[in-house]
């Protein structure tokens, strides 16, 4: 991509077999094997500086931006943690062997990008800068099925600060590629986009290596019709328990971790790398349930922590089970979570996005 938009190729930015001329042109050993371009016009421009050096080299440089992006997220999180604050060595530990890392630098992916996204957001809907957390979120227009699950939340709770910003960021990031090389290629965007069925096999070729609720029912069920109607209603219903927490809780380790557990659960395609917007949620969830020992079910929803965190390790057996384990963990994990943050708790006054007061 980073190629193409050297030569200012827009029209090649969503031809398969042009793209895979040039990767074999770039890396022969990459000859023969054909990638699906998903990512809008404007992707192509990050990798713009990228495509000046040899494979070897602008891949290192990618591996150290996206391990420092990584870092920075997790550690930007931790300082907020005070119940983690003495066990830095163990959260280092984890956090450098998070599956989804790994996975994330074997893959040379972007999803460390999005990760930075959610953390700035969670930063500043903290202090109530609605309209800038939705600038970062939309800027997620990159990988737009991460923004899903956020999108129908706030849009539930009214919050229209959010939605501007994440609007106009949106807009503004797609308006970069529309002048860098004119309309036609955002065009050839959203009509891959609405083929995508059409390419599935292309665009997960190892089901195994999903982890969202789509591609749960449809390992499990094969019947097109009945797995859609599976996921759709189930994502409904993870759907539901974030917005029940959101209304009904001020703690923001719940209403956040619930987020992102929405967010990979209702993607319509989430990969093992994308797993890494997880991160947070470890922390947060983690220092939350370290400083409420008698929540119910505290020692449940740590293990589902555990699992959730472990289990994207054995993805490949659901190739022969047909059960992505890791789903099933993170749903139970989000429903606990609704059970103990959602269910209230003693009085207290928060406010919500809107700016609206609700007395608890």
């Amino acid at each position: 991509m980073g190629s193409l938009a050297i030569e200012h190729r827009g029209e090649a930015l969503y031809d398969v077999n042009a793209q895979g001329a040039i990767a074999a042109h770039r890396v022969p050993a990459a000859a023969g094997i054909r990638y699906l371009p998903l990512y809008p016009p404007q992707v192509s421009l990050l990798f713009l500086p990228f495509a000046y050096f040899s494979y070897g080299p602008a891949l290192a440089v990618w591996w150290l931006c996206s391990a420092a992006a990584y870092a920075v997220g997790c550690y930007s999180i931790w300082r907020i943690c005070p119940n983690l604050k003495h066990h830095s060595a163990t959260v280092f530990i984890l956090a450098l062997g998070f599956p989804a890392f790994f996975h994330l630098i074997a893959w040379g992916q972007t999803s460390a990008i999005a990760l930075v996204c959610f953390t700035i957001f969670l930063f500043l809907v903290r202090r109530q800068r609605d309209f800038l957390a939705g600038l970062a979120l939309g800027c997620l227009i990159f990988k737009p099925q991460l923004g899903l699950a956020a999108a129908i939340l706030f849009l539930s709770l009214g919050a229209w600060k959010v939605i501007l910003g994440a609007m106009l960021s949106s807009f503004a990031e797609l308006s970069v590629g529309v002048v860098y090389y004119g309309i036609e290629p955002l065009r050839n965007w959203f009509r891959t986009l609405s083929n995508i069925r059409t390419v599935s096999t292309m665009l997960e070729p190892r089901p195994y290596q999903t982890h969202s609720l789509r591609t749960f029912w449809s390992m499990l069920i094969p019947w097109n019709s009945v797995s859609i109607g599976l996921y759709l209603i189930s994502a409904v219903v993870i759907l539901t328990w974030t917005i029940m927490v959101w209304k009904r809780s001020g703690a923001w380790a719940p209403r956040y971790g619930l987020l992102l557990l929405a967010t990979v659960l209702v993607a319509p395609h989430l990969t093992v790398y994308d797993l890494v917007i997880l991160a947070p949620a470890f922390l947060l969830l983690s220092d939350w349930l370290i400083g409420h020992p008698s929540t119910p079910n505290v020692g449940l929803m740590g293990t589902m922590l555990y699992l959730v965190y472990m289990l994207p390790l054995i993805g490949p057996l659901a190739v022969w089970t047909h059960v992505q384990l890791s789903v099933v963990a993170m749903g139970v994990l989000a429903y606990l979570i609704m059970r103990t943050a959602g269910a209230g708790g003693p009085s207290q006054t928060i406010e919500t996005p809107t700016g609206a007061t609700i007395v608890m």
